[in-house]
């Protein structure tokens, strides 16, 4: 064979070699891809892949609620609360506020101390607390009625002001021993009795018995009946009223007293088993209940149990609010720093759900 014939033979036999290879190159290709397909399509992958695209959808939905949380203040949000302990003291009627709302503050911002105060003489509320902010004996006081000329005067003259900050509302509701049959009573009744010029229950609709009135000293009030720029606010109170330490003690005296009557913040009282809750109007042709209609009856009693009228209480239809707010001692001092950053935490959104919780009407929801 020559050369020529040679070389031919040499590059058939290598162009033979290159298409086998090429040939069994692909088919592997083939085989690979067709593996790799399969692996990645056989049902257990599939709900594997959907158990991922699950549980990240799950992890977006949480980021996205987290981001949707954020957008409410919180304990947390608030700036410039300082770190020491403060004592306070007040309005009794705040008191599930302290044990639900101050407890949470605590527990989120626990770099702040807060210690309920007593006063040393008379009950403990809204008055006797102003007079120990006043007095210098706490860092801001808890109220459940509005600031008197006289307190204002009083702390100008000490050379600082007084501020309120509402954080929440309240009613203010009449209750009654259980047998006492009444429709109801009109402001002005209610405070006429309180004057000593209504004394018996039949001058108001009622059965002809004696009317005793219970009520905290007006210097230690923790609610009032009478406003600020009321002429009668500065009428003694009549010979028949009987004076008692807290609601507590009157709603026990009321339990044994067939003609007795009380007021107190609607929180307080309503629940109460022992007493009846009395429609409250401006007028008697519009009397309105401090609890939810129907009644429970005190026969029903502890089983069910009656429940604050918050809408009517919101939409102001009730005619008797108490205003809770935070009073603030305005010296550029720690007690301004305290009583700020306490109005704060209280107008937060979780604020005002606590509120709302410990059975008060919030002002911003």
């Amino acid at each position: 064979m020559d050369n020529t014939n040679q070389r031919k033979a040499l590059i058939n036999g290598e162009i033979a070699l290159f298409l086998r290879g090429l040939i069994i190159g692909k088919v592997l290709t083939i085989i690979v891809i067709g593996g790799l397909l399969w692996w990645f399509l056989k049902p257990g992958r599939l709900l594997s892949g959907n158990s991922i695209n699950s549980s990240s959808a799950q992890s977006l939905k949480s980021v996205s609620n987290n981001v949707s949380n954020n957008n409410e203040s919180t304990f947390q949000t608030v700036a410039d609360v300082p770190t020491a302990s403060f004592n306070y003291g007040g309005s009794t009627a705040w008191a599930s506020i302290r044990r639900l709302v101050d407890s949470q503050i605590q527990s989120d911002r626990p770099e702040l101390q807060l210690r309920y105060v007593n006063p040393v003489n008379g009950s403990p509320g809204s008055s006797s607390g102003i007079r120990m902010l006043l007095d210098g004996k706490i860092d801001f006081a808890q109220s459940s009625r509005p600031l008197t000329n006289e307190e204002k005067a009083m702390a100008k003259e000490r050379g600082f002001t007084l501020e309120e900050r509402q954080v929440g509302k309240d009613g203010i509701a009449v209750v009654v021993n259980p047998s006492l049959n009444v429709p109801g009573l009109t402001v002005d009744q209610l405070q006429q009795i309180y004057l000593g010029k209504i004394t018996n229950w039949n001058q108001v609709g009622g059965p002809n018995l004696p009317i005793t009135a219970f009520s905290q000293r007006p210097e230690d009030a923790d609610t009032v009946i009478f406003s600020s720029n009321s002429d009668l606010k500065e009428q003694a109170l009549g010979s028949n009223v009987q004076y008692v330490y807290s609601a507590t003690d009157a709603v026990r005296q009321l339990s044994k007293t067939p003609g007795g009557v009380y007021y107190a913040s609607a929180r307080s009282v309503v629940f109460q088993c022992s007493v009846k809750a009395l429609p409250l109007g401006q007028t008697s042709g519009q009397l309105i209940t401090p609890y939810r209609e129907p009644m429970v009856s005190p026969e029903q009693c502890p089983r069910q149990r009656n429940q604050l009228n918050t809408q009517a209480i919101k939409n102001g239809s009730y005619p008797m609010i108490a205003n809770l707010s935070v009073i603030i001692k305005q010296n550029k001092g720690r007690e301004q720093q305290i009583g700020n950053a306490y109005a704060n935490l209280l107008s937060t959104d979780q604020g005002q759900k606590a509120i709302e919780q410990a059975g008060f009407v919030g002002v911003t929801q």
